[in-house]
């Protein structure tokens, strides 16, 4: 599944990825829980994913404190930017904060992370190094999980093991889905 859908997302072409990743970006920002999160834990995007450069800034005008994941001893950590500051890029493909002080995972309000595919339950395909399930057990019980992508990447069932954390929505362009149960 992960070849299959590392696919569906390429064939996407360039310009339709950024008008997409720019629907997304307002889809996300209308959540009432992104909208007055204080701390926000975003990615930078590369390759084919969602973009996330402008959601970055956006979040950073908006006043909110900012953090990007780094790998540190193969563990995920974050680590809060600021306007202006460096980016390092990676073997594996995103940048990552120069600077890398990790902050306490349980001052994230709301962390937006990455997938292959996702469905309507909130099961996400990474890309296979269990980082951002390792990481979402460590945020506090109230700290919204969101996950983005194309409305391509959205499958009828993601394959899940007992390690594999859920997200409570899923964003694509066409809005937002929210998988959490029914009270």
């Amino acid at each position: 599944m992960r070849r299959r859908m590392r696919r569906v997302r390429a064939q996407i072409q360039q310009g339709d990825r950024a008008r997409l990743s720019a629907l997304i970006e307002e889809a996300l920002f209308a959540l009432p829980e992104v909208a007055r999160a204080r701390t926000l834990l975003l990615f930078y995007s590369f390759g084919s994913e969602v973009a996330t450069r402008d959601m970055i800034r956006r979040a950073l005008g908006a006043g909110a404190r900012v953090l990007l994941p780094y790998l540190e001893d193969g563990r995920m950590e974050a680590a809060e930017v600021r306007p202006g500051d460096e980016l390092s890029p990676t073997e594996y493909g995103p940048r990552e904060p120069a600077r890398t002080v990790p902050v306490d995972p349980g001052e994230v309000d709301v962390v937006v992370t990455p997938g292959l595919a996702f469905d309507r339950a909130g099961r996400r395909l990474g890309y296979g190094g269990a980082h951002y399930d390792r990481f979402l057990d460590r945020l506090s019980p109230e700290a919204l999980r969101v996950g983005i992508a194309f409305s391509a990447q959205l499958v009828d069932e993601v394959p899940a093991g007992p390690r594999d954390r859920r997200v409570q929505v899923v964003v694509n362009e066409a809005g937002a889905i929210d998988c959490r149960p029914v009270q």
